[in-house]
């Protein structure tokens, strides 16, 4: 099989969708590899190293769509890569149909075998391709409410840590998932209040027995929400309902 990795055209999309090393497996197992020029570079990865894995460089975005059976991107196409694609090719990537109508009637159009990264499932419900994004975005987002709570972007002024004689932030997290729980520990490491809210009582045990003592882990209703939020210095949504729509409000993915 051919296999196209172009670069990434979203603003502020620095990842590529393989390294070197995946390369390495590609070519190993007998594929031709088609990397775009400097579609690695935004990750740290030069084009020398892609070579040296075995990939073909090539110049453009174009050339890689032509010629490619499978594509394997990060984002969804965007209209100005509309035109490259064709019948038959595959198309493995974040897609989120869901929150895009004009990407699904483009897609459909153009006949692509479409295979979003966000749908892969495992027999046990687990979302394996969805879940390392979600690590990501659960230790960012603590990172940014920590930064937006300083006075100059217009927060409270309140340490996450607090000092002596300084109470601590109040973390507030809703959803005991992947974002949850990441966004539980490093809120936690970094010395917050943490309250984590979850509906489900076997993750909730869980989460009490594996999570740091300053997270307090309780049952998500409608209360203990109105209590939480109250006293809350930051609030971090961390559902996942899958196919809905809100996925796209998720920077890391």
């Amino acid at each position: 099989m051919i296999v196209g990795i172009p670069k990434e055209v979203k603003d502020n999309e620095n990842r590529v969708a393989a390294t070197p090393a995946t390369v390495h497996a590609l070519t190993g197992h007998g594929h031709t590899v088609l990397v775009q020029v400097g579609a690695g570079a935004g990750s740290g990865m030069s084009d020398e190293t892609y070579e040296a894995a075995g990939s073909q460089i090539v110049r453009n975005a174009a050339e890689v769509f032509e010629n490619a059976e499978l594509i394997l991107k990060v984002k969804e196409p965007l209209p100005s890569e509309y035109p490259f694609l064709r019948p038959g090719q595959v198309l493995f990537t974040y897609l989120h149909l869901a929150a895009d109508k004009v990407l699904t009637e483009a897609l459909l159009s153009r006949q692509i075998v479409g295979i979003a990264y966000e749908t892969i499932e495992t027999p046990d419900g687990r979302l394996p391709l969805l879940e390392p994004m979600s690590e990501v975005a659960g230790r960012m987002a603590v990172h940014i409410a920590a930064m937006y709570l300083s006075k100059p972007l217009g927060g409270r002024g309140v340490l996450m840590a607090g000092v002596p004689g300084v109470a601590p932030a109040v973390v507030v997290i809703l959803g005991g998932g992947i974002v949850g729980y990441n966004a539980a520990r490093v809120a936690a490491g970094m010395g917050a209040s943490v309250y984590l809210l979850e509906r489900n009582l076997s993750r909730i045990r869980y989460l009490d027995a594996v999570l740091p003592e300053n997270v307090t882990t309780l049952m998500s209703n409608p209360l203990n929400l109105e209590s939480c939020l109250r006293q809350a210095d930051a609030l971090i949504g961390a559902v996942l309902i899958p196919g809905s729509s809100r996925l796209r409000k998720n920077p890391a993915l």
